[in-house]
């Protein structure tokens, strides 16, 4: 089942060798603008946890991936999804800001899409994006995702109840 290959890039579950990065990428202010205010490191380490649970086809908790450069080895972020029912799933992805840019988020994004679409079986995925993050945003739109809506202060981030774009792709619209 695992890794998922793409052109550049290999995806594999998160083990314990991932916590630096997971810890680094949880604290770093252009990494979590969008996602969450400042965490402690004790909260931190319980989100990694529950992503390190062995994840198999009809689990409903987060498939956590780790993005590799497929020759360097080098970590460079994660990806997955959560099962919300049998047939459709929430993704998600943090990238190192490094990495930005290059079309990482969208090749990751593009083979997590087509794994719960082919071989998960799932009919809809969604994302959820706080209003502004406009990397998140393009990027689920290269990969086919349509914004369904505007959730209105949705999200309380920064001391301020933040909106949320809504997304969702659906198997038969997947390319």
């Amino acid at each position: 089942m695992f890794p998922l290959v793409t052109s550049r890039l290999n995806l594999t579950q998160i083990t314990e060798q991932e916590w630096p990065l997971f810890l680094r990428l949880q604290q770093h202010p252009d990494v979590m603008r969008y996602v969450s205010d400042n965490r402690q490191e004790a909260e931190i380490r319980q989100i990694f946890n529950a992503r390190l649970v062995r994840w198999e086809i009809h689990s409903r908790h987060w498939l956590c991936l780790v993005m590799r450069d497929k020759h360097s080895g080098v970590p460079m972020g994660f990806t997955g999804f959560v099962r919300s029912d049998d047939e459709m799933a929430e993704v998600g992805f943090i990238l190192d800001p490094a990495f930005h840019g290059q079309g990482y988020g969208f090749e990751s994004l593009h083979a997590v899409c087509k794994f719960a679409f082919e071989k998960c079986r799932m009919r809809r995925l969604t994302a959820t994006v706080t209003v502004g993050n406009i990397g998140s945003k393009k990027t689920l739109e290269k990969v086919g995702f349509k914004q369904e809506g505007i959730l209105r202060e949705n999200y309380f981030l920064g001391d301020v109840w933040q909106d949320d774009w809504i997304f969702g792709l659906l198997r038969k619209e997947f390319k």
